[in-house]
């Protein structure tokens, strides 16, 4: 396949095994990306969630291009809300000091956590997310009128710009203004039901090329279970099944195993609940996979695939993500 691979990682926390295993193996994956020759290689931010170490994706993304040589690696990304936007710039300009050509910006406008979590971050309301992009382009760009008090900012490390920067939505809300402002864009259809391809055609439609991108460039982000059969990739699927059933339930905790999942009293609405909520998944062998996500980007006209995959397994986890590049042709 000629669409670019590329990889999300939110750092999953298996039952049995602590934050720290998880934080540790994110290196085992940036490593696998790197040499099979995946694209990107981006971290999440959440926050307050027992399953998910990745509450600090600039630290991730610091690790993991120290240990590697070739991948890009990004936030998926940045919850503006959650953030002061200079400090934002002052981040990802150092980073892309010291990892020049290799580093994605990713930024989103939700806040990644529970109330009461995004209350201790200081989170601001969403709904000033504009305002809050549109400073942190200005403390880049010197875009501050001159009358402006933060016009006379000196925003350091100075000489260093801000790396690509894209906008990440799952409802379509963010595209017309990526494409405005000639950033990327990222579409989560990892866990949204929203058909991409009108966003994505927004998108396009009201793209202006900047200096980053001549181009669009619109990434499909995609849940992805890749194993040797279907049958055992329908089996690894199971964890995702009970893990999102305790989200709905609001309980969340380590990604459980299959066997947890087997063994759970599963009444008929929550049945119902998992099935139209692994509609969003792709699950099977190399070639099932393959297939799906050739036909995906069909649909969608996605420029590149980005793949997450959780499940509780971190060795079938890697090798997921090996099936599925040895079948993409990486």
């Amino acid at each position: 396949m000629t669409t670019p691979l590329s990889i999300l990682d939110l750092a999953p926390i298996s039952k049995g095994a602590s934050a720290q295993e998880a934080l540790l193996k994110t290196l085992d994956l940036a490593r696998l990306g790197d040499e099979m020759g995946f694209l990107r290689l981006w971290y999440a931010e959440h926050h307050g969630m027992p399953s998910i170490a990745s509450a600090a994706p600039d630290i991730l993304i610091a690790s993991a291009a120290a240990h590697t040589r070739r991948i890009r690696v990004g936030s998926g990304g940045v919850m503006l809300p959650n953030h002061v936007p200079l400090r934002v710039v002052e981040t990802y300009r150092t980073l892309h000091g010291l990892y020049p050509g290799r580093i994605d910006l990713g930024i989103g406008r939700a806040g990644g956590s529970d109330g009461l979590t995004l209350r201790a971050l200081r989170a601001t309301n969403g709904e000033d997310f504009p305002h809050e992009f549109a400073e942190m382009l200005a403390f880049e760009q010197n875009g501050f009128p001159p009358d402006h008090p933060l016009s006379r900012v000196r925003v350091v490390p100075d000489g260093i710009a801000l790396p690509p920067v894209f906008l990440l939505g799952s409802s379509g809300a963010s595209a017309q203004m990526a494409g405005q402002y000639g950033l990327g864009y990222g579409f989560a259809a990892h866990f949204s039901a929203t058909p991409a391809r009108p966003a994505f055609d927004a998108y396009r439609r009201s793209f202006r090329p900047s200096d980053a991108f001549a181009a669009p460039r619109a990434v499909l982000c995609l849940s992805v279970i890749c194993a040797p059969t279907d049958e055992e990739a329908r089996h690894l699927a199971k964890s995702m099944e009970l893990t999102w059933l305790r989200l709905r339930h609001n309980d969340p905790q380590p990604i459980p195993s299959p066997e947890d999942a087997d063994t759970y009293p599963w009444t008929e609405s929550e049945r119902r609940f998992v099935e139209s909520q692994s509609n969003l998944w792709i699950t099977g062998s190399p070639e099932t996979v393959k297939a799906a996500i050739a036909e995906k980007v069909d649909e969608t006209g996605a420029d590149e695939v980005m793949v997450a995959t959780t499940i509780h397994d971190y060795e079938k986890r890697l090798e997921s993500y090996r099936l599925l590049g040895k079948a993409w042709g990486l």
